[in-house]
């Protein structure tokens, strides 16, 4: 069997928080459960928001937390000519296209729409799908943005994708700690069309988190995806990218959630639960292991 290889792919743009904890302190304890190696990954796309003090504050926590680095750190801002050759593999395969529409106009589109009483679909994150320009713009409308420097997104053409690829996918679902590390797999079957045309890049930015993801899992290696419940259902997403670029399949493992007293997902935004907050406070390891449940 090939050496288990886990990553924990934090973005420093805010501080790490107790959702982070867990999904850090999982990924290194499979490692050394299942006697594989775990890799750290700095996912910086967003070069305004992503600034190397939140990156310095990101290692202190983590050496905190005891977690242990493996260099070198990949950084994906360092990786942008692997995005643009995927993405062109993409192009070349003729199932990319270029989408006008701002997210402003989309919204007030998919709103006229259901206020004549019709519903309009949404993905699992709840984010409406893309139209297409021709639902809202005109032909010379969407000619004159091609022409000028209107912003834009790149999108995959979902519709096309899955008929190229033809056959259904799955993903295998292992279990995310503990015993159920060990436990056999379930097949998951892929549902990417509830996400329509996913965005793969924009004008000022040339990937997005699907792309770079699939891209930078292959390129280390990762054998297994060892992250949040909340990005379960984007694992179609991803698995129609891997067999569009012809990308290894990883095992997949989704951990539970940390919820804020809201029960909502935690965000970097609520300082209360930021790691740098807990221990400038006094929380010691055995109460932060308290907190996550491990």
């Amino acid at each position: 069997m090939t050496e288990p290889v886990f990553r924990f792919a934090p973005s420093p743009n805010g501080h790490l928080h107790l959702g982070h904890a867990l999904s850090a302190l999982l990924n290194a304890r499979a490692a050394v459960a299942l006697h594989g190696r775990f890799l750290v990954r700095v996912e910086d796309i967003d070069q305004i928001r992503c600034t190397p003090e939140l990156e310095r504050d990101m290692f202190e926590d983590l050496a905190w937390l005891g977690v242990p680095l493996d260099e070198p750190v990949l950084r994906q801002s360092e990786a942008f000519p692997h995005y643009r050759s995927a993405l062109e593999k993409l192009q070349d395969l003729g199932l990319v296209y270029p989408a006008y529409l701002t997210r402003a106009e989309i919204k007030r589109f998919v709103k006229a729409h259901e206020e004549k009483g019709g519903l309009w679909p949404r993905d699992p994150d709840g984010a409406p799908l893309y139209p297409g320009d021709d639902a809202v713009l005109s032909e010379e409308e969407i000619q004159q943005r091609s022409q000028s420097d209107a912003p834009f997104a790149l999108r995959l053409d979902m519709k096309a994708a899955l008929s190229r690829i033809g056959e259904p996918l799955t993903w295998q679902e292992y279990g995310a700690e503990g015993p159920a590390l060990f436990e056999p797999a379930k097949s998951i079957a892929v549902d990417p069309a509830a996400w329509g045309d996913v965005v793969l890049a924009r004008k000022d930015t040339p990937t997005s988190y699907h792309l770079s993801v699939v891209v930078d899992d292959a390129r280390q290696g990762i054998t297994d995806v060892l992250r949040g419940q909340d990005l379960y259902a984007a694992t179609s997403v991803h698995r129609v990218l891997q067999h569009l670029l012809d990308l290894p399949e990883p095992r997949y493992r989704h951990h539970r959630l940390i919820l804020g007293d809201d029960g909502r997902k935690l965000s970097k935004s609520n300082r209360d639960t930021s790691l740098r907050s807990l221990r400038e406070a006094g929380a010691t390891h055995a109460d932060l292991r308290k907190r996550i449940g491990l």
